[in-house]
């Protein structure tokens, strides 16, 4: 029987150790009306992960697209939010010179914008499975 933690943490009693956390264990099981957790299958398991790595990867995409925006604007070129917005003007900043970026950061932002595509290359892969 599983039992989830935040039913179990009104019974512990001193500090976090094993022998209080089995002691907590032990009185909230002796409750009739424990709810308990079904316990996931293989299948279920499997499909948790990808969910959760998905979600990791779509926090990673929005933080560099948020870092990219800021580094942009230290240049005084502001983006609306969006990754599509993102992708279509990094390639008009790329190869445009009027914007005032140096080549060292032109080079920089290449290489952000390679790492945005790999992110949206692990989402894909995620997203299909």
């Amino acid at each position: 029987m599983l039992i989830p933690a935040q039913h179990v943490k009104p019974y512990l009693r001193g500090n976090k150790n094993d022998f209080n956390d089995a002691r907590a264990i032990a009185e909230a099981l002796s409750r009739p009306s424990m709810p308990s957790v079904a316990v996931k299958t293989t299948e279920q398991q499997d499909i948790q992960g990808t969910h959760r790595m998905r979600s990791q990867c779509v926090r990673d995409r929005t933080a560099l697209c948020n870092s990219i925006r800021g580094l942009l604007g230290e240049y005084g070129i502001a983006l609306p939010k969006g990754v599509s917005v993102l992708r279509k003007s990094i390639h008009v900043l790329l190869e445009d010179a009027e914007h005032g970026l140096s080549l060292h950061f032109k080079h920089l932002l290449a290489r952000r914008y390679d790492q945005l595509v790999e992110l949206d290359g692990h989402i894909d892969f995620y997203s299909l499975r």
